[in-house]
């Protein structure tokens, strides 16, 4: 998949796309319905299939950076978004100037002028343009006057409840990642880098931790996690915490990873955390030797639920080009 952030980047005219759009925060059930079903339209009609979506997050710029916290990173999305399948994504940046665009303004200048559409695949509540006034039937009219299609897919359900983003949110924010994956169609993610810590984990405790540097993404609620860790492309079983480690008094909030049977440096490298299940919320400890038991045992309880077959991982390598 090339990334570009101009349709004037893309270096091979396109005589004919086929579009979805949107803002894929999570790249969830419902996403790939829409990159999928964009995806067979290109190919059976002879088109690029492209993705269109923002960075940043229109929320962020709308709400003055008073925005929920994303599922996924730009970086990480436009990953997930190329497993997919897309010949391209479109990167638009978003400005107050594009949010003024009325929904027609929008189409012509991106879609129509940019792109060559021929086929527009939205999601069944997508609106675009200026006071969100662009739904299904006003882009309806917009197609039967620059010459493209456009269809609304219906929403992905589970359990009769429609696949959202904030439902995903929701379910992380409370610690329930392992009733989150059937909504992602993987288990819930973050990356980051890793950092020096206080350095209690391997020398004090016997548990040398990576510590993780979050921005402004979405993370578990606090306690212990099974994980598996992604180092450089290889899969790690590992117990996480996420908290304050009240044993120890301290105020900030941290992201610490245990990776079992692990040796090496990580510091200032990228790992991947997919978190699996919860084991138990964070506890305050009488010392360190009643800690260090109890980290004991997170880790075998990780490793018997990392070690289960509905708990088993499989990462598909990302190729992300930027064009």
């Amino acid at each position: 998949m090339i990334v570009v952030r101009k349709p004037e980047e893309i270096q091979e005219a396109l005589s004919g796309s086929s579009v979805t759009i949107g803002n894929f925060d999570g790249v969830h059930r419902g996403h790939q319905k829409l990159i999928n079903q964009t995806c067979a339209k290109a190919e059976a009609k002879g088109l690029t299939s492209v993705v269109v979506t923002f960075d940043p997050h229109p929320l962020r710029v709308l709400t003055q950076r008073n925005s929920p916290p994303f599922i996924t990173m730009t970086r990480q999305k436009l990953e997930l978004i190329s497993q997919f399948g897309p010949q391209i994504a479109l990167l638009l940046e978003f400005d107050h100037e594009m949010a003024a665009l009325a929904p027609e303004e929008f189409v012509k200048k991106y879609l129509v002028d940019g792109l060559h559409m021929r086929e527009l695949t939205i999601g069944y509540d997508y609106h675009m343009g200026k006071g969100r006034s662009g739904d299904y039937e006003r882009l309806r009219g917009i197609g039967e006057k620059h010459g493209f299609c456009v269809e609304r897919l219906d929403p992905v359900s589970l359990e009769g409840a429609i696949v959202s983003s904030t439902r995903i949110r929701d379910l992380v924010q409370a610690g329930d990642v392992w009733d989150a994956r059937p909504l992602l169609g993987r288990f819930f993610q973050v990356r980051g880098e890793v950092i020096h810590g206080m350095k209690r984990g391997g020398k004090l405790l016997g548990f040398p931790t990576a510590n993780l540097k979050l921005v402004d993404e979405l993370f578990p609620m606090t306690g212990v996690y099974a994980i598996w860790v992604e180092v450089a492309g290889a899969i790690h079983m590992g117990v996480a915490n996420i908290g304050k480690n009240p044993t120890f008094g301290n105020e900030a909030l941290s992201v610490e990873a245990h990776i079992l049977d692990f040796s090496g440096d990580l510091y200032g490298k990228d790992i991947q955390i997919h978190f699996v299940q919860r084991i138990r919320s964070e506890q305050k400890f009488n010392g360190i030797d009643e800690l260090k038991a109890r980290i004991a045992r997170d880790v075998e309880l990780g490793r018997q639920i990392l070690g289960r077959p509905e708990a088993s991982i499989k990462v598909t390598q990302a190729d992300v080009k930027v064009g």
